[in-house]
């Protein structure tokens, strides 16, 4: 790890103490330091709250973006903003600056807009812009605790933490550029820290979308382990597919067929150690 960053290892409740003392921007209880990035990164929080009209951009927007930016996002926070200089890595070829920028959730168990995350990152092409979005959620019942969290009041919150990431998608030379957002699960915001790996910012952005999107710091292949990850996920949707074929299937000659496109299915899974 490049010198000067925070890893995951860091005590979280010294990094509460300090994010306090600090006065370092929020979202929610969210702050840089509670994520375990660099104190020099962090914005005070005087200068955190963003206006919204700030990113609804100088073109027309949909009414659904307008919709979303209005109502669901109830209020936006810049939470730190790593530069070379505070994030102990050389400079990028193609990342100069990354945002982190917070999103407070209006209503209980939101879902993250994506189009707002992915309108507002798409405004800052020289940058990588990390999104933590914050809600008030229920917490799944594990087990036995269901029937106790229904007799305890079901109408229970607490806060609940994920990151999203707009990211392109990888492509052939040549063809046109797309997109895509990316979100992690939910989860407690005291469980949430970042680590900034790498020697350069290109290195530390693919190293935080790799931990936004796979729960990783190693960001070795990214685009390939995506690929991958998103074959599987293909191949799992056609294997129980084919599985209810072959037990529908009315004779022997249909079920031989879904038979054989199964183990090919199959043979890919393994090959890609699914």
């Amino acid at each position: 790890m490049a010198d000067g960053t925070t890893n995951a290892g860091t005590n979280a409740t010294a990094t509460k103490t300090k994010a306090g003392t600090t006065g370092a921007a929020s979202c929610g209880t969210v702050t840089a330091l509670e994520l375990g990035l660099p104190d020099r990164s962090a914005i005070p929080a005087a200068k955190g709250t963003l206006p919204k009209a700030l990113f609804a951009g100088k073109g027309p927007i949909s009414n659904t973006l307008k919709q979303h930016l209005v109502h669901a996002v109830a209020s936006i926070h810049m939470l730190a903003l790593l530069r070379p200089a505070n994030a102990g890595v050389a400079a990028g070829s193609r990342v100069k600056e990354i945002l982190v920028l917070g999103l407070r959730l209006n209503g209980v168990d939101a879902a993250i807009p994506t189009d707002v995350v992915e309108h507002v990152a798409a405004q800052r092409p020289g940058s990588g812009v990390l999104f933590v979005c914050v809600r008030d959620g229920h917490a799944p019942a594990v087990g036995g605790d269901a029937a106790n969290a229904a007799a305890d009041g079901a109408d229970a919150t607490v806060e609940q933490c994920a990151l999203a990431v707009r990211r392109k998608v990888p492509g052939r030379p040549g063809h046109t550029t797309q997109y895509a957002v990316h979100v992690s699960d939910w989860a407690d915001p005291r469980d949430l820290l970042l680590e900034i790996t790498g020697d350069t910012m290109d290195d530390a952005w693919e190293s935080l979308c790799s931990q936004a999107i796979l729960g990783t710091a190693d960001h070795a292949d990214l685009d390939a382990r995506l690929v991958a990850r998103d074959r599987v996920v293909a191949l799992r949707a056609q294997e129980a597919k084919l599985v209810r074929d072959h037990g529908r299937a009315k004779n022997p000659a249909q079920r031989n067929e879904a038979f054989a496109k199964l183990a090919k299915v199959r043979a890919e899974l393994k090959r890609l150690g699914a």
